[in-house]
């Protein structure tokens, strides 16, 4: 597993580049109103690949956080473009990661404290962490967790995944720009774990909207409680669950 601090960023993204001890979401966060859309915070460690970027929305907030499901395809399609064959990388709804079943990851969104849902806010900010590296002392004592190391990821340094988010996050923006977001939806639900007779589909506001075959009623998961408290993130650990 390789690691490198310079990374090659298609424009409008900028760097900014921070040590291990560094968190790219809060980092991002309070930089976010000053530096503007496009910038790129980003972490050098050994065994997580962190970074997160600012968004800069022209849609009310309520809307405006279904830029979220961008971020988390463009992480899922960065992932995918290195996986070896016949690797299954799924998105357990709505944020986090797994390979082969097993948590690697996920993402998490950020905006300012008391903004208006009816006006767009003056950023948003998309974060990720994926485990590079497993620390575990012996194999299989996380059963549910896993690293892309473990994967056979073994060529792919945490640089080059922030590289292939950025230039996937771009494809995501200028499909949402160009066809809508259900064309970005399309893309997000299809990497969620597929299920017979189940229709999917993310509301206006974010939130899945689930209808089984046979069935009039239609179930509704809140996006706003995950993005408070992500499924994936072990707040004392400063990384995915184990």
């Amino acid at each position: 597993m390789t690691l490198s601090s310079e990374l090659s960023l298609p424009p409008p993204f900028t760097l900014v580049a921070l040590r291990e001890v560094g968190d790219a979401f809060a980092h991002a966060t309070r930089i976010a109103a000053e530096q503007g859309a496009g910038t790129m915070v980003y972490v050098g460690r050994f065994d997580l690949a962190e970074f997160a970027i600012v968004i800069e929305p022209d849609e009310p907030l309520r809307s405006a956080r279904r830029a979220f499901y961008a971020g988390m395809t463009a992480l899922a399609d960065a992932l995918i473009a290195f996986a070896p064959p016949e690797t299954s990388i799924q998105i357990d709804w709505p944020d986090a990661v797994t390979i082969n079943l097993g948590l690697v990851g996920g993402g998490r969104l950020g905006w300012p404290d008391g903004a208006d849902e009816d006006t767009p806010p003056p950023w948003l900010v998309f974060g990720a962490m994926v485990r590079t590296v497993s620390w575990a002392e012996e194999p299989g004592l996380h059963p549910l967790a896993t690293a892309l190391e473990e994967e056979g990821f073994s060529d792919v340094g945490s640089g080059q995944l922030v590289e292939s988010f950025a230039r996937n996050f771009m494809v995501m923006t200028d499909t949402w720009q160009e066809r809508g977001f259900d064309a970005v939806a399309k893309q997000y639900l299809q990497r969620l774990p597929s299920e017979r007779g189940l229709r999917r589909k993310i509301d206006q506001n974010g939130d899945l909207l689930i209808r089984r075959m046979e069935k009039s009623e239609v179930e509704r998961r809140s996006l706003l409680p995950v993005l408070a408290e992500p499924s994936w993130l072990d707040p004392e650990l400063g990384g995915p669950k184990r």
